[in-house]
């Protein structure tokens, strides 16, 4: 079974891919599934139907052939490249006929990816408007700072996450309960640093360093005053 993602239009003629790494690296790669998580999950989607709903034989199948491994090939464009509407961003199919159904089971998922997609190409966007009052103005290289991220308080924090708690089996056969909140706060933080080097918001450096091994620090912030001190000055 063959499946892919494109954008079908939207504001803009073109968008920036990102955030798929994030994706694979957190929830898809190495031995996902475990005859345990296989168990609990039975359990859990029993209790969830009313009955027993789940897939065993395809699921003992990975456990046994693929060492849990799960038997998909995944291809996408390069992260940060910029596609033009109605061309395909990712593919995914599954490798092991016995597996057919596990290319769309994971769909969900792998769709969170339009958040990032999102960010991305607004933050590009926004970068061309200010790039050209920059290059009217004489300072264009100071493009790069000009759009700084302080959406940390504008989102839901880590402990509302379902991501946070998670066990493995979860996070494998209940792919449904999205890691939305988290998600948007991590991967749409790194996102914005695709345009900017300039961020509040520590998580999108973190995951940048941890998922898409950033070398150096990818972008700056000063150690502003709080809006407290300013009250307390009466002014």
């Amino acid at each position: 079974v063959y499946a892919y993602l494109e954008s079908r239009g939207g504001n803009y003629p073109e968008q920036v891919f990102f955030g798929l790494q994030y994706i694979l690296k957190k929830h898809l790669l190495g031995k996902v599934v475990t005859r345990e998580y296989l168990d609990q999950a039975a359990e859990f989607w029993k209790e969830h139907f009313g009955y027993d709903i789940i897939n065993r034989e395809m699921w003992e199948h990975i456990i046994e052939k693929h060492d849990g491994h799960l038997p998909i090939r995944i291809k996408a464009v390069p992260e940060g490249t910029i596609v033009p509407t109605g061309n395909i961003l990712m593919s995914i199919e599954n490798t092991d006929p016995k597996c057919a159904s596990l290319t769309t089971f994971l769909e969900t998922i792998l769709l969170q990816v339009w958040y990032p997609i999102t960010v991305a190409t607004n933050s590009r966007e926004i970068k061309k408007i200010l790039l050209g009052s920059l290059k009217r103005t004489g300072s264009p290289n100071l493009i790069t700072t000009r759009l700084h991220d302080f959406g940390f308080r504008g989102v839901s924090s880590y402990e509302t996450s379902a991501s946070r708690f998670l066990t493995n089996y979860q996070c494998l056969l209940i792919l449904y309960i999205s890691c939305f909140f988290f998600f948007k706060n991590l991967v749409g933080a790194c996102a914005h640093l695709t345009s900017f080097t300039g961020t509040d918001t520590i998580s999108g450096c973190v995951l940048a360093q941890k998922y898409y091994l950033a070398k150096t620090m990818p972008a700056f912030s000063i150690p502003a005053s709080e809006h407290s001190t300013m009250v307390s000055w009466t002014r």
